[in-house]
């Protein structure tokens, strides 16, 4: 799985032989036949394991962000910085995205899995969701929110690094991570009562 991933990510799914990756994997190609049938299954299989990887580091990053919070602002910056840095920093997650959009009209298994609402989203959504019973915020749709706060800080990250083709500087992350935490914390942090 490890030397498909690396094929595709450095030729793309049509430039990529079976060939190559046996080579690679130091299997023979009718072991690769053998496990997943052909290189489209072989493909989707990479990619899939991929996602669930990246799932499980995220819920990680919850963990340690968003676990226990006592300052709401500095932890939903720790969270932005660290999202931030896995959104623009980390090479492979980018390829791994660009892959999948430049491949997405071939193979339309590709988007059967694909929900407006991930497990990384209801994950989100599920930690500020808690910080609104703590009373930190005031999140009627925990959804909502947290797209909200997934375009705020890595949507525009994102964007402006062309999924992390183009490098940013340390500046510019700093910048949009904090704009987007204040204005997050401007649409929900909970209100004072008044009397």
């Amino acid at each position: 799985m490890r030397a498909a991933l690396e094929a595709f990510l450095h030729e793309g799914f049509a430039r990529t032989s079976v060939d190559t990756i046996a080579t690679k994997a130091g299997v023979s190609k009718r072991t690769i036949y053998d496990y997943y049938l052909d290189k489209e299954q072989l493909f989707l299989s990479v990619i899939e394991e991929a996602g669930a990887t990246q799932n499980a580091e995220f819920a990680d990053l919850l963990d340690r962000t968003l676990g226990q919070v006592y300052d709401l602002e500095a932890a939903l910056l720790a969270f932005g910085r660290e999202f931030a840095h896995t959104v623009v920093r980390c090479p492979e997650r980018s390829a791994i995205r660009r892959l999948m959009i430049a491949e997405a009209v071939h193979f339309p298994e590709l988007l059967d899995g694909w929900c407006p609402v991930g497990p990384a989203q209801r994950a989100l959504a599920a930690r500020l969701a808690r910080l609104g019973e703590q009373g930190l915020l005031d999140v009627p749709d925990p959804i909502v929110a947290a797209e909200h706060l997934g375009v705020l800080v890595a949507s525009v990250l994102s964007d402006r690094s062309l999924f992390g083709a183009v490098p940013l500087g340390e500046g510019e992350i700093e910048g949009v991570v904090v704009n987007g935490v204040k204005a997050f914390l401007r649409a929900y942090r909970a209100k004072p009562d008044t009397p």
